[in-house]
């Protein structure tokens, strides 16, 4: 049925009804999203600027307003394209909870990374290591929270104007008992304390992920060509962006759709959250078979989770970029720094590898390090079909369809381009599971 929808309602860039159809075609599978998905669970798409908007208002029908939770705006690529007006940069996550506020109460914080633990410091020798100083001040003004405090110097400090300090006055003291008050270098400043990185925790998560922390297309390209699959995709989605998409919205014990399957990222990171926390998540890829040789659910999105499985062998280049820096008019007067620069990676790194490139591409100066590797890869996953209900009776298919609703706390679907989303239908039915997998 899908497959006759498709050819009778082909796209293109320059047809004028191509945004109706793409809402013609995501309007019934974003209901049955709805419907499978968990009461405490999260719906994550991922769209660029030719449909967020429009997915963004029919989500807002179905779901309704009050359960959007939020736009991420991820840095999909880093590089900048020169032949265009603005280079697109991101793409949109919008994130949706039938229930907000409960989702909320149960969403994961993230690992802190490591740009963020360098706003830690030990200036001064600390034994516990790192730290940082938080301002004892907060906004508003409270009578009982505006008492003095004294400075080393003996300087009697009171809350900024228009604020007041963040605690009660026997929790400072507490702080002052413990050592941890700070006044800056001088001993004179204004009243903070210190946290050190060893008790600093998770972080909330934000709505800028940068490609630094949260993957790009050129890595997600490379990790899908180390499986030597040989088959066409044009947008897989980066390993570390799934991994922190599941780190928020999973428990080690959930069910995870994803409806626009693809490459079979969202699989690959399942199993590698499993791997690293001793989770049990299962899930479930959907991907419609393609014609002519294109990505399928069997040669491509299966064939990456088996190999994720089994275990898989790469021959070829090993790529390691040490330098991205742009060339405008200010690294031109400092070319020398930017040479010596470029040869201090070629004497540190230059055993290590077969050769250093360097390479000027869309008027940025990139160094990579290449060598020949060979890769054995074992498989340490175990695989086990999900049940073919399909020649089950009505009140068995009712029945899974219910105990998936109950369990399902993840869903993702991505579309990209509107000229592309024909390569990527989203086939969304209880039934046939022949291509279907779930981790054991």
């Amino acid at each position: 049925m899908i497959r006759e929808w498709l050819d009778a309602n082909p796209i293109g860039i320059e047809d004028g009804l191509r945004h109706d159809k793409w809402c013609a075609m995501m309007w019934p599978r974003l209901r049955l999203l709805h419907e499978l998905l968990a009461e405490d669970g999260s719906l994550w798409v991922t769209l660029d600027d030719n449909e967020a908007q429009r997915g963004k208002l029919i989500l807002d029908e179905v779901f309704g307003e009050h359960c959007f939770v939020t736009n991420i705006v991820w840095q999909a690529r880093y590089s900048v394209s020169n032949d265009t007006d603005v280079s697109l940069s991101h793409n949109h996550i919008l994130v949706y909870s039938k229930h907000k506020d409960t989702w909320k109460k149960l969403r994961n914080e993230l690992p802190r990374d490591e740009t963020q633990a360098k706003q830690y410091s030990n200036n001064d020798d600390d034994p516990k290591g790192p730290w940082r100083a938080i301002p004892w001040d907060a906004p508003n003004v409270r009578e009982n929270l505006s008492y003095p405090i004294t400075t080393p110097s003996g300087a009697v400090r009171f809350p900024p104007r228009g604020r007041c300090w963040s605690r009660e006055e026997a929790k400072w003291k507490e702080i002052v008992a413990a050592g941890l008050d700070y006044y800056g270098q001088n001993g004179d400043g204004a009243p903070s304390y210190k946290r050190y990185l060893e008790d600093a925790g998770t972080v909330v998560p934000t709505t800028w992920w940068p490609h630094t922390n949260s993957g790009h297309t050129d890595e997600a390209s490379k990790e899908l060509a180390a499986f030597n699959l040989d088959v066409p995709f044009q947008t897989p989605k980066p390993l570390r962006l799934l991994e922190k998409i599941l780190t928020i919205a999973t428990r080690p014990d959930s069910v995870v759709l994803d409806s626009f399957a693809g490459s079979g990222t969202t699989g690959h990171a399942v199993l590698s959250l499993n791997k690293r926390d001793g989770g049990n998540r299962r899930f479930i890829l959907v991907q419609l078979d393609e014609e002519n040789g294109k990505a399928n659910a069997d040669n491509l999105t299966a064939e990456r989770v088996r190999r994720v499985i089994n275990g898989y062998d790469f021959t070829g280049t090993q790529k390691t970029q040490f330098l991205r820096e742009r060339l405008n008019w200010r690294a031109i007067e400092k070319a020398g720094d930017l040479v010596d620069k470029v040869q201090g990676i070629e004497n540190l790194h230059g055993h290590e590898y077969d050769r250093i490139t360097k390479q000027v591409k869309d008027g940025e100066l990139i160094v990579t390090g290449e060598r020949r590797v060979s890769i054995s890869s074992s498989g340490e996953f175990v695989i086990r079909p999900l049940p073919d209900v399909t020649r089950a009776s009505g009140s068995k298919q009712r029945r899974f369809a219910r105990q998936l609703r109950a369990s399902l706390t993840y869903c993702s679907f991505a579309t990209q381009r509107t000229e592309m989303w024909r390569c990527r239908p989203m086939a969304m039915a209880l039934g046939p599971f022949s291509k279907l997998a779930s981790t054991t």
